[in-house]
């Protein structure tokens, strides 16, 4: 058991450390080539942040740990939209860009349902994993073409102590670096957390909704936290809105695509954590919509609808 705690730890401090760096150079990367702030918080730092929930999916999926795989993304969309956005929003009231408000939201919204839709029949098949995975490339390709700038402008910040290669190899290392600390990180905290369920009676896919799911959230808590105290607002709402939508496209879409059989869906998420996950999802548009704007009481709301989804699941 302390074999299995140890490794438990070990895996999230490498999740947290590897995705931490993995988001560092690939922020630079893409402000380097010329990405607006939004942009990279939409792309390069909610995948980045996003890629311990992808990992820890995939490693699930190969060791047949299903509702692990499942419950991680729903879990994590829930954690993503009520939990982060509301910590981010006590530390200082969010502005939500029109962008934001008239696309990128409402996509959020439409994949959350779609996603209930494909799992109503228990699994998400092969073909639908590969329908999730090209939507996911086609609205990178989209963001980056609305949102291409000029290079000069976005990459001054960068461009002193060496030449644009030099920046690109140097951070093009920690995003390596990164990636390989998420995949060790990963395998480890899985197991230990499947271990550790099972020797206290709780289900995987509770395991799967609440553990796990925050633990490759804190790359997201991390990142929306600092960058809201910073006054990087949209950095701060893009990296949330754009994780789940990554969750929702890349990671269920790969895993799905990966499985054979398709990626078998708890009949209890279908009921009842997929539509409090839309919920969530339903639940930015009114508050994005009023002022434009996340206060702390609503911010406050939303925390509280999430420690009262935990004490359900619990209890």
């Amino acid at each position: 058991m302390r074999l299995e705690l140890l490794l438990f730890i070990l895996g999230l401090v490498f999740l947290i450390f590897g995705a931490e760096i993995l988001v560092n150079g690939a922020s630079k990367i893409a402000a380097t080539v010329g990405l607006s702030p939004l942009i990279i918080g939409l792309t390069v730092v909610a995948f980045g942040t996003s890629s311990p929930e992808l990992s820890v999916s995939l490693k699930s999926l190969l060791s047949g740990q299903v509702d692990v795989a499942a419950g991680n993304v729903i879990g994590s969309n829930i954690f993503n939209v009520l939990f982060i956005l509301g910590l981010s929003a006590l530390i200082t009231p969010l502005i939500i860009t029109q962008k934001l408000i008239r696309f990128d939201v409402p996509i959020m919204v439409i994949l959350s349902v779609a996603v209930w839709l494909f799992s109503l029949n228990g699994s998400i098949s092969q073909l639908e994993g590969g329908i999730l995975f090209i939507a996911l490339l086609i609205y990178i390709f989209i963001l980056i073409y609305k949102g291409k700038k000029d290079q000069t402008e976005d990459t001054s910040d960068y461009s002193e102590g060496g030449s644009r290669f030099k920046l690109l190899l140097k951070n093009g290392i920690f995003v390596i670096l990164g990636l390989v600390l998420l995949v060790y990180g990963s395998r480890w905290f899985v197991d230990g957390a499947v271990t550790l369920a099972r020797h206290f009676g709780v289900s995987e896919l509770v395991i799967g909704l609440t553990i796990v799911a925050m633990g490759t959230s804190l790359p997201e808590v991390f990142t929306s936290a600092v960058a809201a105290f910073r006054g990087e607002r949209d950095i701060a709402v893009g990296n949330v809105v754009g994780s789940n939508i990554f969750n929702l496209l890349g990671v269920l879409g790969m895993t799905g695509l990966l499985s054979k059989t398709g990626m078998i869906v708890n009949s209890s998420a279908i009921s009842f954590d997929i539509p409090v996950m839309i919920f969530a999802a339903l639940l930015c548009l009114p508050i994005f919509f009023s002022g434009k704007i996340i206060s702390r009481k609503e911010g406050g709301v939303m925390l509280g609808l999430y420690v009262l989804y935990i004490v359900y699941l619990i209890y």
